[in-house]
């Protein structure tokens, strides 16, 4: 949108100028006035037929051509130099909107007349010479240019084919590992639950019968051994639940998942995780709610920012509370309205005994939050 208010700017600034050069009444003016109606009509048209670029040449053709006839010298007036800078803008403009070979169509039809307008005037051959040495010059850089960005597009999408088949692999790499380390976590849980649980119930069940028939002295000493193997068994089955595991809980659980998220993005994060964070007994409902929390602080970062980096704060001053801080630095000085997004995470904050702040510095946008450890929230 910027480019056509530019473009728009540069078309009235050089149009009046070029009106103005004339230095005659309005009446004498009349074929010109509409000749320069005519042309920003179209000017304005334009955009309605952007997709189609046979229209879009066709448009810009007329356009070169009014403005040709519109200021073409004759016995009243000479030529008027304003017509090579807006020959030269629709050529910029058919550069923008069209391909090479339509290109190279509209600049033939603008060279054409501008030379036959240029032969035409009472200008001195020297003027004349350079004339059509700019519009060689014109030619020359507008081929290569088109060519040039032709190359560079061509670059970008296969930037981007090969930063997407980049991250879906990265993804399903990701995936396979952590479904092998699953396999893995559930082969050794089941190692240990078969030999090692099964020896120790057999142990206990051998330890019951020594100590039916011991005599009584030797019966506590059998009571102890027992016990103790049935502690070992306890232990060994909650060893066995807890590599059953699949995602960590707490703070690695939280931290894994960002990563996973950064990984996805193709963002640049910094952590800072302060003493106490990485021990917070925090629920699963809790650590679920930060992660979220930050998931949004990121997507906001993606959607209104420039750049791709972004600080992350974990801490849990006195072991009471957890807090988190997303920061990234920001160029512009808009104001910034808070987001569904951020206000439902809030209010998930805020059942669990916390709260979210979001805040605009000179320098920096930070959402900021906390939470009560083993706050259990308001049922």
């Amino acid at each position: 949108m910027m480019t056509y208010w530019l473009w728009l700017l540069f078309n009235v600034i050089i149009w009046l100028f070029s009106l103005i050069y004339f230095n005659q009444s309005i009446e004498e003016m009349a074929v010109v006035l509409f000749g320069t109606a005519l042309y920003f009509a179209i000017f304005f048209f334009l955009p309605l037929v952007k997709r189609k670029p046979k229209m879009t040449l066709s448009l810009l053709c007329i356009n070169a051509i009014i403005a040709i006839a519109t200021f073409f010298p004759d016995v009243n007036r000479g030529f008027n130099p304003y017509i090579i800078l807006i020959l030269t803008l629709l050529i910029g403009e058919g550069l923008y909107r069209l391909s090479l070979r339509y290109s190279l169509v509209l600049g033939g039809i603008i060279a054409t007349g501008l030379i036959t307008a240029n032969l035409r005037s009472d200008l001195l051959p020297i003027i004349q010479i350079c004339i059509v040495i700019y519009m060689s010059i014109l030619f020359t850089a507008m081929v290569y240019y088109k060519k040039t960005k032709d190359h560079t597009d061509d670059l970008e999408v296969r930037y981007d084919t090969l930063l997407n088949e980049y991250r879906n692999m990265k993804r399903r790499i990701v995936s396979e590992e952590a479904l092998t380390r699953q396999e893995e976590r559930m082969l050794i849980a089941h190692e240990i639950h078969d030999s090692v649980g099964h020896k120790l119930t057999a142990l206990l069940m051998q330890l019951e019968v020594f100590r039916i028939h011991a005599s009584e002295q030797d019966k506590s000493q059998v009571q102890s051994l027992k016990e103790l193997a049935s502690a070992s068994l306890e232990e060994t089955r909650s060893a066995v639940r807890s590599i059953k595991t699949n995602e960590p809980g707490g703070l690695p659980g939280i931290l894994r998942l960002i990563r996973k998220l950064e990984m996805e993005n193709y963002m640049r994060i910094h952590f800072s995780v302060k003493h106490g964070a990485f021990t917070a007994p925090l629920t699963g409902e809790q650590s679920f709610v930060i992660y979220r929390s930050v998931q949004e602080a990121l997507t906001n970062i993606m959607k209104h920012s420039h750049t791709r980096e972004a600080e992350i704060m974990f801490e849990a001053p006195g072991g009471s509370i957890f807090r988190f801080e997303i920061s990234n630095p920001v160029t512009d000085n808009n104001r910034y309205q808070e987001g569904f997004g951020l206000t439902s995470m809030r209010e998930r904050l805020e059942k669990l005994g916390g709260n979210l702040d979001v805040y605009k510095t000179e320098e920096q946008f930070i959402v900021s939050g906390f939470l009560r450890i083993g706050y259990g929230g308001l049922g």
